[in-house]
């Protein structure tokens, strides 16, 4: 009876040992995509000031090469 008790507090132990690593997988992968969607509004921000800064990148072009002209 024994050795049946420690087969199976071994077997119980490692099953929970299983379930708290998934647990702990899960709040990982949970934060790591919270993590990504932080990144990837910080990239959207970007790319528009990006897009804002060329355009007036073209327009301050376009007026200098009409000062030239004149």
């Amino acid at each position: 009876m024994a050795l049946d008790s420690v087969i199976l507090a071994i077997i119980i132990g490692t099953l929970a040992a299983i379930v708290y690593s998934l647990r702990i997988l899960v709040l990982m992968e949970r934060r790591i995509a919270k993590i990504d969607i932080n990144l990837e509004h910080i990239v959207m921000k970007i790319a528009k000031e990006e897009v804002q800064i060329e355009s007036e990148e073209r327009r301050i072009e376009k007026m200098l090469k009409a000062k030239r002209r004149k």
